[in-house]
C-alpha cells in the first residue's frame, strides 16, 4: 500500500517527503485541506520547516490527497497512537527493542511477547515498525518489569533476533 501511495507522487520528490511525514506522524488531512492530529491544526509552514521544503508544497500535496478518493480516504482516518517508548526511562519502564533478521517472517511478535508472558512480564506497549515506513523496522515492547538476565538472552539467542538493545 505504501508503495501505491507514493508512486502518485513519483514525479515531486518533495510531495512524497510531506507524505512520507504525514504517514510517519499520523497526521491527517481535513476538508479544507489543513493538516490535522485529531482536532488540531498542524500549521503548513511548521511542516514544509520539519522537512525543509517550501509551504506550497504542503498546500499541493493536501490538494492533491484530497483530489483522490483512495487518498481521502487513507489520508482522512490516519490517526497517532502515543508512544511510551521515550517516556519509559522516566516512568522506571524498559524498552526491549528487537532488531529482526527478516522482519517478513510471521510470528516475532508472538514469539517474543509469549517468552514474557511465560515469565509474567507485565507488557506496557508494543510498537512494531513496518517495513514499508522504515528500512530497518524494529519492535520496540515497553514492560514495567526488570528483564531477568536469562530471559534477555533467551531472546537474543532466538533464530529470527539480529540483535537487541535495552533502555
Amino acid at each position: 500500500m505504501f508503495e501505491a501511495i507514493m508512486e502518485k507522487f513519483a514525479d515531486s520528490p518533495s510531495q512524497r517527503a510531506v507524505v512520507r511525514l504525514l504517514l510517519e506522524r499520523g497526521f491527517s488531512v481535513n476538508d479544507e485541506g489543513r493538516v490535522v492530529s485529531g482536532g488540531i491544526e498542524i500549521p503548513n509552514t511548521g511542516i514544509a520547516r520539519e522537512i525543509d521544503v517550501d509551504r506550497r508544497v504542503v498546500d499541493a500535496t493536501t490538494d492533491a490527497i484530497l483530489e483522490d478518493d483512495q487518498l481521502r480516504r487513507i489520508f482522512q482516518n490516519i490517526s497517532a497512537i502515543p508512544s511510551l517508548k521515550s517516556l519509559a526511562p522516566v516512568l522506571d519502564m524498559t524498552v526491549l527493542t528487537v532488531s529482526v533478521v527478516d522482519e517478513a517472517e510471521s510470528g516475532i511478535v508472538a514469539d517474543v511477547t509469549g517468552r514474557l508472558a511465560e515469565r509474567g512480564v507485565s507488557i506496557r506497549q508494543i510498537i512494531s515498525e513496518d517495513p514499508e515506513f522504515t528500512e530497518e523496522p524494529k519492535l520496540y515492547i515497553v514492560v514495567s518489569d526488570p528483564l531477568p538476565g536469562d530471559l534477555i538472552n533467551e531472546i537474543r539467542a532466538a533464530p529470527f533476533v539480529r540483535k537487541i538493545e535495552l533502555e
